[in-house]
């Protein structure tokens, strides 16, 4: 039995064959991890299938939390005492993919967020907004715009720039790997104006991230003890 959300049933729909289906909508994956315990506790394999990695803003944490809740004694899937079996299976996530696109940006330390308020408090997502680009990390955000979030976007920028250059190179990324991809450069004090939604990763550099032609990179600080042309200091 294959448990998912339409759009990421569909991208698979080649793979799955006559194996039954269960596909909601957004904001429904409650319904979704319930349906899957519910098949996979009647003794039946279920995938619960997400897109980029299961485990980073996925639906690993949210299955491992309701089998929590119901009581269920699970065991992960490196383990062989037998018994109801839950296998994390790693994917790419979108932060990979797009930074394999960009050349380089997340070669040094880096923060991720989200700007959806669905499940965190906007004021909290500021917090770690403020925190972030206080502490030079690269940040990688995640869900930067909704159908009914227009505005969250912009206001991450305006706290970012409290904290570095507006020449800062920002690399957007929609879609990663699959055939509507889309790619674009720009600089932080642009970034109000990117063209963004729901599969979309905005990549804003550190103090030292570079912009080299259509690549984007962070240098991890080899250049302090090495020359860069090759020749040891």
């Amino acid at each position: 039995m294959i448990v998912g959300y339409h759009t990421y049933i569909d991208l698979i729909q080649p793979l799955i064959g006559d194996r039954k289906i269960v596909a909601t909508g957004m904001t429904q994956e409650v319904r979704r991890v319930a349906a899957a315990l519910d098949e996979a506790l009647a003794g039946r394999r279920v995938a619960l299938v997400s897109s980029g990695d299961p485990g980073i803003y996925a639906m690993a944490g949210l299955a491992l939390e309701m089998c929590a809740a119901r009581g269920v004694a699970a065991v992960p899937g490196w383990n062989d005492a037998g018994g109801f079996v839950i296998e994390v299976v790693p994917g790419i996530p979108a932060l990979c993919a797009g930074a394999s696109l960009l050349g380089g940006p997340l070669t040094h330390d880096f923060a991720v967020i989200s700007l959806s308020d669905l499940l965190m408090p906007w004021e909290a997502i500021e917090k770690r907004l403020e925190a972030a680009a206080l502490a030079d990390f690269v940040m990688v955000i995640y869900n930067p715009k909704s159908k009914r979030r227009g505005w969250q976007l912009a206001r991450a920028q305006q706290i970012v720039l409290g904290h570095r250059a507006g020449a800062t190179p920002v690399g957007i990324v929609t879609s990663a790997m699959r055939s509507d991809q889309r790619i674009v450069l720009m600089t932080l004090d642009q970034l109000h104006t990117a063209a963004v939604d729901m599969q979309t990763t905005v990549f804003i550099g550190n103090s030292n991230t570079r912009r080299w032609g259509d690549f984007i990179f962070t240098p991890r600080g080899y250049g302090q003890k090495y020359a860069m042309d090759g020749r040891a200091l």
